[in-house]
This record gives structure tokens, C-alpha cells and sequence, in this order.
């Protein structure tokens, strides 16, 4: 199959990337950068460089594509994430119209169903029903849980202060995923057959923040880590403090809240979804001590 994927070679595009060429598709890849295109290349990928907030760009790199990998890039750039995302997923369907692609599977996120009051995961809420809208073509969400690679951000918390904590409790539940779990299943997801608009969790483990904290610390050599709870006032002035921009650490936190309370599980609960992924908590363990001695 003709597959164009987007993301560049981030933590999930890569691995799919070479899951796809390795089980012989053809694929390009889409990046910003004119600097990736080598390395792009050099995995067996054609390259597509321009920007996915150019709909006619788009539809020439989808040109041709028995199925299209689209996702909203993180940006600490913008100023209204929930239009930042908007816009990406209207360029998307235009793009998808104009090049007549009929099969798609798009990265959303866990808790994607509530509508707000989630940070930026109510980007991803409005993406879904942006492309959800359109019609005759096949639309497979993929909502992963919480990206164990999102903890790398808390090393400076843990080097310079000795503890890891956000603005929930130690025995806050955590639904965990690992990027290489993420793209086994999307690759799952291009290579089989779905029709109509359809959602797919997927989660490598799950555990708590307190629980979390032990792993990570016993992997570092800090088996006596701590979890600690802060206000969200002092969460916000945290991220500030390590150079998160003011929008996003109130983003940050408001998604935060929403893990607290547990709304985020909800759909994923429904569902009845268990964790499938290979990558276990002991084993992101090891990943993260290797990063962080680094």
C-alpha cells in the first residue's frame, strides 16, 4: 500500500515509519523541516516537506495514499491550542477532499471524548469532530493514554529538588503508553480494514503518580523518592519556572486537574480497555535512568 504519514520522525512516526517500510508499504513522510529530509530518506521514506497548515501541500503529499496518519504537532507557539487544533484538522479534511483519500487513522488522545476543561486534549476533542464530519471517508481514532516520555520533563524537578509531584495525589490513577506501543497499533490499524468513524484506546500499563515515582526512582538509584502534591497555583509557577510558557503551563494544569478527578479514563473504562503494549512501567523504568544519567 501507498501510505503517507505525518508527524515527521517524532516518538510515534519513526517507529510507524519503520514498521511500515519493514512490512513493505511505501511510504512518505511529511516534515516541516527541510533538514529531516535525509534522514527521512535514509529509512526508505520519500519525503514531503511543507507545512500541514497548507491544505494544497497536503493534498499533493496524501496524492495517491491508500491510507493517511495525521496528528496535531505540540507547539508552544500558539496562543489558543483548541483553534491551533481546529485548523490543523480542517486543513487535513480539505486536503483529504481535495486528494480523494478514503481511509484514515488519526492520533487523538485519551479523554478526547469530554469537551473541555481537559487542557490540551480538548484540541484533540474538536479534531475528532472536525474529521468525523466528513463524508465516505473511514476515520479510525487512536487515543492513546499519558506518554511515559512526558515524565523525561521531570527531571529537573527530580535532579534540583529532590522530588517528582504535579497537582494530584500519589494515588492518582495513571493510564501509561509507550510511543513504540502507540505506532505498533496504528500500524495494526493501516494494515487491517475499518469503515465508518470508530475510536481505539490503547495503553502500555497502568499505575499511580506515587507508584510511578518508586519505579523511576528505583531505577536512578533513589529507591526513597517522593511523590509530592502541589497546589495548581504552585504547579502553574513550576512550569513557568522551568520555561514553559504561561498559556500552556495553565494548560498544563487544567489537563492536570482532569487526571485528578479521573474524567480522562471514563471513555477508556467504557470500553473496557486494558493495557496490550509491550512496554511495562519496569521497563520505561530502565529508559528513563539511562536519559536521565544523560
Amino acid at each position: 500500500m501507498k501510505i503517507t504519514v505525518t508527524g515527521s520522525l517524532g516518538n510515534i512516526s519513526k517507529p510507524l515509519a519503520k514498521q511500515l517500510i519493514a512490512a513493505g508499504h511505501e511510504v512518505t513522510v511529511v516534515s516541516s523541516n527541510p533538514d529531516k529530509k535525509a534522514d527521512i530518506e535514509a529509512l526508505g521514506a520519500t519525503a514531503a516537506i511543507g507545512s500541514i497548515g497548507d491544505a494544497e501541500f497536503l493534498s499533493s503529499a496524501f496524492s495517491g495514499a491508500d491510507v493517511v496518519y495525521t496528528m496535531v504537532p505540540p507547539s508552544f507557539a500558539v496562543n489558543d491550542y483548541r483553534k491551533y487544533a481546529s485548523d490543523l484538522a480542517h486543513s487535513y479534511a480539505a486536503a483529504i477532499k481535495s486528494a480523494g483519500i478514503k481511509r484514515i487513522v488519526n492520533l487523538s488522545s485519551i479523554g478526547a471524548d469530554v469537551d473541555g476543561g481537559t487542557g490540551p486534549i480538548a484540541g484533540m476533542h474538536d479534531a475528532e469532530q472536525i474529521l468525523n464530519a466528513m463524508p465516505d471517508v473511514a476515520v479510525k481514532h487512536i487515543r492513546p493514554g499519558i506518554f511515559y516520555v512526558n515524565l523525561y520533563a521531570n527531571i529537573g524537578m527530580i535532579k534540583n529538588l529532590g522530588f517528582n509531584g504535579a497537582n494530584y495525589s500519589a494515588d492518582t490513577r495513571l493510564v501509561l503508553v509507550h510511543p513504540n506501543d502507540i505506532a505498533a497499533v496504528i500500524a495494526e490499524e493501516i494494515s487491517g480494514s475499518f469503515t465508518g468513524k470508530s475510536v481505539r484506546f490503547v495503553s502500555s500499563d497502568e499505575s499511580t503518580a506515587g507508584a510511578v515515582t518508586t519505579a523511576l526512582g528505583v531505577a536512578i538509584g533513589q529507591p526513597d523518592l517522593k511523590w509530592v502534591e502541589f497546589t495548581t497555583e504552585q504547579a502553574i509557577g513550576g512550569m513557568i519556572q522551568a520555561g514553559v510558557p504561561d498559556y500552556f503551563a495553565h494548560l498544563y494544569a487544567e489537563m492536570y486537574t482532569a487526571i485528578n478527578t479521573g474524567i480522562l479514563w471514563t471513555a477508556y473504562d467504557a470500553a473496557g480497555t486494558k493495557p496490550t503494549g509491550k512496554t511495562k512501567l519496569a521497563d520505561f523504568a530502565k529508559e528513563f535512568a539511562i536519559v536521565y544519567g544523560a
